[in-house]
């Protein structure tokens, strides 16, 4: 019997892995797309069914994705896509009889922290109240942060300046998952019937003094592990610079990506337990292994 998996979000970073992973297990998938998105076929043809939904009506959605046995979103934005847009697709699976849904999460663990202290998780945890409301069985995919920010834009590790700045305990693990081991993780995950509602996962799990040692080693240089102070401290200069520069149309502004910052630092969104064994066939990218790519 064939399989299939409609996958919303396919055009982005991460909905294009996943739909690749879920094509490589031999599975027919549903690549969900707005007509007007230009970006639409730069999926590999042939690769996957790519389903044009004109104006995202829970009747389009429904239409798309009838017949499949899972529904992944990997739908990225702020209110009018996590909860709106994200919305209309899980009422349109629900009004075509999918079985599972697996909501665009693929964060730190909200569910463990109060609301007020990250933008963009609340929203999140406002769609699970949307969610809860179905009869749909879900699963959510946690994974910390995408690994590939240590070797980017994240302030966490700067490689030219050579620090690691961070606010709180220096020995306050942090969570870290590449977007690919994300996506095996999620395709497994949308075949599997006997997921829970909440699967976690992280490629490595380091400390900012075990970063500093990590990218020393592999620089052949010495990073200073820099302390900016405590995590409440943060949480004020969260706010002041908040009040400073808004940006609150945009999905990343400096203060949301503090905000997530301050979660991990705080340990209050920690991942536990890790389900990493629960799929076999995944070897988990560690930071040693990210960063060792990076020249020094």
């Amino acid at each position: 019997m064939t399989i299939t998996i409609a996958v919303a979000g396919s055009n982005g970073n991460l909905g294009t892995r996943i739909c690749k992973e879920l094509v490589a297990r031999g599975v027919e998938v549903r690549a969900l797309v707005r007509k007007s998105d230009a970006k639409a076929e730069k999926f590999p043809k042939g690769a996957a069914e790519i389903v044009h939904v004109k104006d995202w009506t829970v009747e389009e959605l429904k239409k798309a994705t009838a017949g499949a046995t899972c529904v992944v979103s990997a739908l990225q934005g702020l209110r009018d896509v996590i909860i709106a847009a994200q919305t209309s697709l899980l009422q349109g699976a629900v009004a075509a009889g999918v079985p599972r849904f697996i909501p665009s999460d693929f964060s730190c663990d909200f569910t463990k922290q109060a609301p007020g202290l990250n933008r963009n998780l609340d929203l999140r945890r406002e769609f699970h109240g949307v969610l809860a409301k179905t009869k749909i069985k879900s699963t959510s995919i946690l994974n910390g942060a995408f690994m590939e920010l240590l070797a980017g834009r994240m302030p966490l590790l700067d490689l030219t300046h050579k620090k690691v700045t961070f606010a709180g305990d220096p020995d306050q693990k942090l969570d870290f998952t590449t977007m690919d081991n994300t996506a095996a993780f999620t395709a497994a995950a949308a075949l599997d019937g006997d997921a829970p509602e909440i699967l976690r996962c992280a490629g490595d799990q380091i400390s900012p003094r075990e970063l500093a040692h990590l990218a020393g080693e592999l620089h052949h240089s010495t990073f200073e592990l820099v302390r900016t102070g405590s995590v409440d401290d943060m949480l004020h200069q969260i706010e002041r610079m908040r009040a400073d520069q808004p940006g609150e149309l945009e999905p990343f502004p400096r203060w949301q990506s503090m905000q997530y910052m301050h979660n991990m630092f705080s340990g209050a969104v920690k991942l536990a337990p890790i389900d990493n064994t629960r799929y076999t066939g995944i070897h988990w990218t560690t930071a040693r292994e990210l960063l060792s790519k990076r020249p020094a």
